[in-house]
């Protein structure tokens, strides 16, 4: 073990911890509200470095390393969809749901949908559903975690993968939303810094781009090609459809990502956010996947591709530098993991638990459901991943995919579009879930040549059309949601009036959940 990295590691625990603890002490959870949304007082800088870090994870570091150095130049079809996706996201639901959101009196995600789609099975499905797929995220951050500490380490995987698994674990337990926000913020500086060195390292190694593309040609020229090596997409543009949608569009059916847009302190933070998660992509998002390829020249011999990135800072950085990369893989992973953690927590307790088994249930029911839940999610998860389930790279396009054809039609109509309605959002979640998850398992991207998020976006939007136009006289969107929906879409502050409505929905759970707090 390498007693620098070590250091490096341990220092960067402690920092996250102590600004983990700061945040809890800072931006409190004196109610429901502060808890779950950081009291809806979460800047533009801090949104869009949670937004982007969170979305991020430790796939970027294993999965687009990995994509890289096995398919050469087609990789970075993914990276010129995730340089918008921040942006985009913002701009075309940002300031609206955090508007929306607050005068419905949502405080999760799927409680937001709920609301706006008026069913109980709205709720239950899509509660289930990310609940159910989230699992696999958290899991891919695990298997990074494990695989990334026992490499730098010396330790074995299964050691490395308890110890990873138990920071975060012990990381998440801290709480509430603005805690995991501002540590967000500080990994997401982290995460640029470890980027940006093992990038010009690299580039360095390799005597430039010139030079690198060079030697690349001679071991095999398709690896330069937009194809894939070996052409193996050539022409497929429903492959690269999916790729450049599933990370810029994505993003915008990710019921943990646009828990963010809810959080803003207020709907026209949306703009300085949008701004700053781009400039923040600009130097990270495109380079871990060109280190992935110049891994081709730096270690050709590479047994496990995911091990691309840390197989090269091993080889071109000294100790104290690799230590800095450990620790921005280790922020990808984390500021996923606790988000994911928490909302999950969130999800099974507020949204499944007191929804439909027990509305009675008081707030301290509520949180030991949440942190059972989280407990049993990674002794599953550590479970699962020593028996060495799929890449990190297949995990994460799975998971993102499914989820993002589930909900992002639900999520976009929601606030553009008033004749969205209850049985059109439930059959274009359940409609563009399925769709996208068939595709994954049956092979049918392979023998179709169309990546599974564009066969099930395709679906999924076309489904919400078509059943809400036809069901518009059988369940017409409720009035106090069209008028919503018409104040949200203003530029300015909510009405007193509405801001009370949403206030008194609120007022009962919040006290419950101070006093569960602050005993």
């Amino acid at each position: 073990m390498n007693p620098i990295v070590l250091v490096f590691l341990i220092f960067y625990y402690v920092v996250v911890v102590g600004i983990g603890f700061w945040a809890v002490r800072k931006g409190g959870a004196k109610d429901l509200e502060g808890y779950l949304l950081g009291g809806r007082k979460v800047g533009p800088l801090v949104t869009a470095m949670t937004l982007q870090s969170t979305s991020m994870s430790g796939y970027m570091f294993l999965g687009a390393g990995s994509e890289g150095f096995r398919a050469g130049y087609w990789a970075i079809w993914y990276a010129v969809g995730d340089i918008g996706g921040g942006v985009v996201n913002l701009s075309i639901i940002g300031r609206r749901m955090r508007k929306l959101s607050k005068i419905l009196g949502s405080l999760t995600s799927i409680e937001y949908l709920e609301n706006r789609y008026p069913h109980a099975a709205t709720r239950l499905i899509a509660g289930i559903l990310t609940i159910f797929f989230l699992f696999f995220y958290v899991l891919a951050q695990f298997i990074a975690g494990g695989k990334g500490m026992a490499l730098v380490t010396g330790l074995p995987y299964w050691v490395s993968l308890l110890i990873a698994v138990g920071i975060i674990m012990v990381y998440t337990y801290l709480g509430g939303y603005f805690a995991v926000a501002y540590t967000d913020f500080f990994q997401s500086i982290v995460m640029v810094i470890g980027v940006v060195w093992i990038f010009g390292a690299s580039l360095s190694y390799v005597g430039g781009w010139t030079a690198a593309n060079e030697a690349i040609a001679q071991i095999d020229p398709t690896y330069l090609s937009i194809w894939g090596k070996g052409l193996q997409y050539k022409n497929a543009w429903g492959e690269v459809a999916g790729a450049v949608l599933i990370f810029s569009v994505g993003y915008m059916g990710w019921p943990h990502v646009v828990t963010r847009h809810m959080a803003m302190s207020s709907p026209k933070t949306a703009r300085m956010a949008g701004l700053y998660s781009t400039l923040w992509n600009l130097f990270f998002v495109t380079a871990p996947y060109i280190v992935g390829i110049l891994a081709i020249i730096i270690v050709p011999n590479l047994g496990d591709p995911e091990m691309a990135i840390f197989e090269v800072a091993n080889k071109l950085l000294p100790g104290a530098v690799v230590g800095i990369v450990m620790a921005a893989i280790m922020a990808a992973i984390m500021s996923t993991a606790d988000s994911i953690l928490l909302q999950v927590g969130t999800i099974a307790s507020r949204d499944i638990f007191q929804r439909f088994f027990k509305p009675d249930a008081g707030d301290k029911q509520m949180v030991l459901v949440s942190r059972l839940l989280v407990l049993l999610i990674g002794v599953i998860g550590f479970v699962v991943a020593l028996l060495q389930p799929p890449g990190v790279f297949s995990i994460v396009v799975f998971t993102t995919s499914v989820l993002g054809s589930a909900f992002l039609p639900a999520y976009v109509c929601a606030v553009w579009w008033k004749k969205a309605n209850t049985p059109g959002a439930i059959s274009s979640i359940i409609g563009g879930a399925a769709i996208a998850f068939l595709w994954n398992v049956t092979g049918a991207a392979a023998a179709t040549a169309i990546h599974p998020m564009f066969a099930g976006l395709v679906v999924s939007i076309v489904l919400i059309f078509l059943v809400s136009l036809a069901t518009q006289k059988s369940s017409p969107v409720p009035g106090h949601i069209l008028k919503a929906i018409d104040e949200a879409a203003k530029v300015g502050s909510i009405p007193r009036e509405m801001l009370a409505s949403a206030d008194a929905n609120l007022s009962n759970a919040a006290r419950g959940v101070a006093d569960s707090l602050n005993p």
